[in-house]
């Protein structure tokens, strides 16, 4: 008698962890649901302290994967967190033993990459990336050559429409960096992300050594600090190109698309829609000479526990997203430039108010065409101009070193409209703390440290829109450009000479400005500034601004310091402490201590000589200056010139202004 075979237990349901319960985690969501009730998977906590409840859908909530253990299993986690949180929350996954669904970005540099790699080797556990795009049989079937031949080339479209909600949705919205953390929030990372990573899947590039060289342009309409409208174009290391061309600013929202063309003819892939059509070579599919074929898909996360049950091949396993990280590698490399207003209509209101860039569907297509970036096609918002270096202070930093505190560019960077001029940029304290911004999304014409004036006998030397009495701020061609002449340096002493220059390229004032640098000890060091104004002809020259020209409270213009995000701001005088009470304010000195990203620091400004009102900002963006023109207009006449001289002394930590200027007097 044949004895019965030995009964055999089923492996038991493996058991999921949803991080992120709102926002894309709620397609997570729904796609947890169906796979739960087909019975391949159960959910059995979700991670996401922004909810405040104790159960989701009658599963438990809650604080952290390490907590979900305590109410079962914990075999795949779903990340579906801000880009901040993606590192450590898929750390802290796999060091509970948890394979990890991440959503895309994965991560946002190369090192935070190397690292979740290695914990992927530490561990033993995967990671897969939610690229569902890569999900499709459309990229294996190029890969293939059965579509196109062999590939030569992909170019990515997108052409989508964001409005403000969009940019309101949560706190790193349109950043690139918050909290010490680099987010890069923009079109090329997320949004849009889906776009340059198919690209790059379908020419064979996915891992970091692929890369032989990737170039970037990015733009923005919109007052963000990320990009909304870019070009980004990728050498291969088989001598392929992949790019894309991307906005979040057309007039309409189309279906993205991959244009592929390769040794048999082109096809485009509409990458959501899991269709690919051949047209008639030029990667654009037409009615009458093409046909579509609709590939299936398959659900990454089904991908996940599929590996995990028969050791089938991941789709997106981490190391396959190198490319797409050396993508953003050069994002965050690159800063954003502004779309100058001329090229932008904003329609709508409220939330959903947005910008619509001047013919950018026509500019995106060409650039995909031709393989090529927005400057290469002749897009007239492309400036593709970078600051040149004039100078680097250098002063001494501890224990012996030599330290460089500060940078001064030439401005040719700057869009028209934010006028270009020379400035400092970037800032730092000796321990390597930034306290400079420029260009930021809110103020584009805001940049890093010096002179600036609204109105310089009727020419916007400040950059945007134009403060009119009765219309209030508009839209007028009257920019100007500040240039520098000569330049001559002695030791750390910097000496240029600049000229204001109207709208006609006629200059309208001159300036000699000196800009020295030293130490002040291991902690600090001082920045002295010195303008001296003078008329290029007989006639005086009116130095104004909005406060001058009419609205009250808005002196600012002179000298201009515009410090990064930065948090928990003490601004005060000798006699004075917080924004209201020093906004206008006449005192020998004003300071300036925050967190900033980095470290905490402290910033000591005096006047020396002539006193000005005293301009800050803290609740709307970080600022300080001296209101040449607070009230009434400073006039430079012929022949005698006006002065206005600064020294700063910039200090690591929340340190006493007092004492600080005290020890930049003594060492004179």
């Amino acid at each position: 008698m044949t004895p019965p075979a030995p009964a055999t237990t089923p492996a038991p349901t493996p058991g999921v962890v949803l991080v992120g319960a709102r926002g894309y985690g709620l397609h997570h969501r729904a796609n947890i649901d169906r796979l739960v009730a087909a019975g391949v998977c159960r959910l059995t906590a979700v991670v996401d302290p922004t909810l405040g409840i104790t159960e989701d859908g009658g599963v438990p909530v809650v604080a952290d994967v390490a907590a979900a253990r305590s109410v079962g299993p914990v075999d795949v986690v779903v990340v579906a967190a801000p880009i901040a949180a993606h590192l450590p929350l898929a750390l802290a996954a796999l060091d509970a033993g948890a394979d990890v669904l991440l959503e895309k970005p994965p991560v946002t540099t190369r090192a935070a990459l190397a690292e979740l790699l290695d914990a992927e080797r530490r561990t033993g556990r995967v990671v897969q990336v939610g690229f569902q795009s890569l999900g499709s049989a459309a990229v294996p079937a190029f890969r293939s050559g059965a579509v196109v031949g062999r590939v030569r080339s992909a170019a990515a479209v997108g052409t989508w429409r964001r409005d403000a909600g969009y940019w309101e949705r949560s706190s790193w919205a349109g950043k690139r960096r918050i909290a010490g953390v680099d987010v890069l929030d923009g079109v090329v990372a997320n949004p849009l992300a889906h776009a340059v990573a198919t690209a790059l899947a379908v020419v064979g590039c996915r891992r970091a050594e692929d890369v032989v060289r990737v170039e970037v342009e990015l733009y923005r309409a919109n007052a963000i600090d990320g990009d909304d409208t870019s070009a980004v174009r990728v050498t291969t290391a088989a001598g392929l190109e992949a790019t894309a061309a991307l906005t979040l600013c057309a007039p309409e929202e189309t279906v993205p698309s991959v244009r592929v063309r390769g040794a048999t003819g082109a096809a485009t892939f509409a990458y959501t829609l899991d269709e690919v059509t051949r047209d008639d070579g030029d990667g654009r599919g037409t009615d009458t000479d093409t046909d579509t074929v609709h590939h299936v898909r398959t659900d990454l996360l089904e991908n996940l526990l599929d590996h995990r049950r028969t050791g089938a091949d991941l789709l997106v396993p981490l190391a396959s997203t190198g490319a797409f990280v050396e993508v953003l590698e050069a994002v965050r490399a690159t800063e954003p430039v502004q779309i100058d207003h001329p090229h932008v209509v904003w329609t709508g209101e409220g939330a959903e108010r947005h910008p619509v860039v001047a013919d950018v569907e026509a500019i995106v297509a060409r650039a995909a065409d031709e393989l090529a970036l927005f400057s290469e096609v002749g897009a007239p918002w492309a400036h593709a101009a970078l600051d040149e270096v004039l100078h680097r202070f250098v002063v001494d930093g501890p224990v012996g070193t030599r330290t460089e505190v500060a940078t001064s560019l030439d401005g040719a960077g700057t869009v028209p409209s934010s006028v270009p001029r020379p400035y400092l940029h970037p800032v730092r304290t000796l321990g390597g703390v930034h306290v400079s911004a420029h260009h930021p999304g809110d103020h584009d014409w805001h940049a890093g440290v010096g002179p600036a004036i609204p109105d310089v006998d009727g020419v916007n030397c400040w950059g945007g829109r134009t403060y009119v009495h009765g219309a209030g701020y508009v839209w007028r061609d009257d920019h100007g450009t500040v240039t520098v002449d000569r330049a001559a340096a002695l030791g750390d002493t910097r000496t240029v000479d600049v000229s204001w220059r109207g709208p006609d390229g006629r200059p309208v004032l001159h300036e000699e400005r000196v800009t020295s640098a030293r130490a002040l000890g291991p902690d600090a060091w001082e920045l002295r500034i010195a303008s001296s104004f003078r008329t290029p002809g007989d006639a005086p020259v009116r130095l104004g601004g909005p406060g001058s020209n009419g609205r009250v409270g808005a002196g600012y213009g002179g000298f201009f310091w515009r410090f990064p995000a930065c948090d928990d701001v003490e601004v005060r005088t000798v006699s004075a402490t917080g924004e209201a009470a020093v906004h206008g304010s006449v005192a020998p000195w004003v300071s300036w201590s925050a967190d900033f990203d980095g470290g905490a620091a402290t910033i000591a400004l005096e006047a020396l000589g002539h006193r000005d009102p005293w301009f800050v900002r803290a609740a709307e963006y970080p600022a300080i200056g001296s209101a040449l023109a607070w009230s009434t207009p400073a006039v430079v006449r012929p022949g005698v010139p006006l002065v206005r001289a600064f020294r700063a002394v910039v200090a690591d930590g929340r340190a006493d202004p007092v004492e600080l200027l005290g020890r930049s007097s003594a060492a004179h």
